[in-house]
């Protein structure tokens, strides 16, 4: 799977556990063949709404496994290497590439604050452990740190940084990346953004979550944006937009996960001790899903 193809939809997966905390791997699998089935690009396990930043390494593994064996190479497989220390994000890194992998997607969670110089030198290192593409991911609302285009300029040198999925929801930050590094770092919209706008920049794609419990929805948004259908892609945006917004006034996997026990995918609920969604919540999910056409 070569760099040039990473574009389109993503789906961030959510990470089925059963109430001991053990994966539901058959659950896992059959979401992964229903979203292939609905015509998705590929497949980001282990990203924010995978809950990534919440398993041990086991069972991430288990999770890149069952994904990477039931996509079978139709799409390519970007999982989500989540750890505070370099040391450790590095031998996650090798090991999901050697788990079958076609990308990296690099998260750099923290509790001390950090010098730039630092998080490049994270990074870095993980690029040069591994021979595929690595997505650099940003969220500056949950991390104390955010990319500047010196530092994605410094990054841009590694031949294999080649993406960036940005939550910052800073659009405006992103026509400056993109004027700037141009096809040095390309750029995949994460819910934080309106998707359709990021397209409009020259963004690659969405990574996100809502495209779990909305593939096909998403998957033509992408592809009117690309044909230039501009008028139609945004009049669907508005559609899918409420999606977005409840994203952000709930917590991500919790959204998702209800949305897809909504739509009988038993994935069960986030770890605790993350925020569960309430009975508001969960009707407020389902009245959007029942509107968008998918419940």
């Amino acid at each position: 799977m070569s760099q040039e193809e990473f574009a389109g939809i993503f789906p961030y997966l959510v990470t089925p556990i059963d109430q001991s905390g053990n994966l539901k791997e058959d659950v896992l699998r059959d979401l992964v063949n229903h979203l292939i089935s609905k015509g998705v690009h590929g497949l980001t396990p282990l990203g924010s709404t995978g809950e990534g930043a919440y398993f041990a390494w086991e069972v991430k593994k288990k999770v890149i496994d069952v994904v990477v064996k039931a996509a079978k190479g139709h799409v390519p497989v970007i999982a989500g290497v989540n750890e505070m220390t370099t040391h450790g994000a590095v031998k996650q890194a090798i090991a999901t590439e050697r788990a079958g992998a076609d990308g990296i997607l690099a998260v750099l969670p923290t509790y001390f604050p950090l010098a730039d110089i630092h998080v490049v030198e994270h990074f870095r290192a993980i690029a040069r452990a591994v021979s595929c593409p690595v997505v650099l991911y940003t969220n500056p609302k949950f991390a104390k740190w955010d990319f500047t285009i010196p530092m994605l300029e410094e990054l841009a040198e590694e031949p294999n940084i080649r993406y960036l999925k940005d939550a910052s929801g800073n659009t405006g930050k992103l026509l400056s990346i993109a004027n700037t590094l141009q096809d040095r770092i390309r750029i995949f919209s994460a819910s934080a953004h309106v998707p359709v706008f990021v397209f409009m920049i020259g963004g690659v794609g969405w990574m996100a979550g809502p495209a779990c419990l909305i593939p096909e929805q998403c998957v033509n948004l992408f592809n009117m944006a690309r044909e230039k259908r501009w008028e139609e892609a945004f009049e669907l945006q508005k559609t899918l937009w409420s999606l977005n917004v409840a994203f952000q006034n709930y917590s991500l996997a919790a959204c998702v996960k209800a949305g897809l026990e909504m739509q009988g995918f038993p994935v069960g609920s986030p770890l605790p001790p993350q925020r569960q969604l309430d009975e508001e919540g969960k009707k407020i999910v389902s009245q959007i899903l029942t509107n968008i056409g998918v419940l």
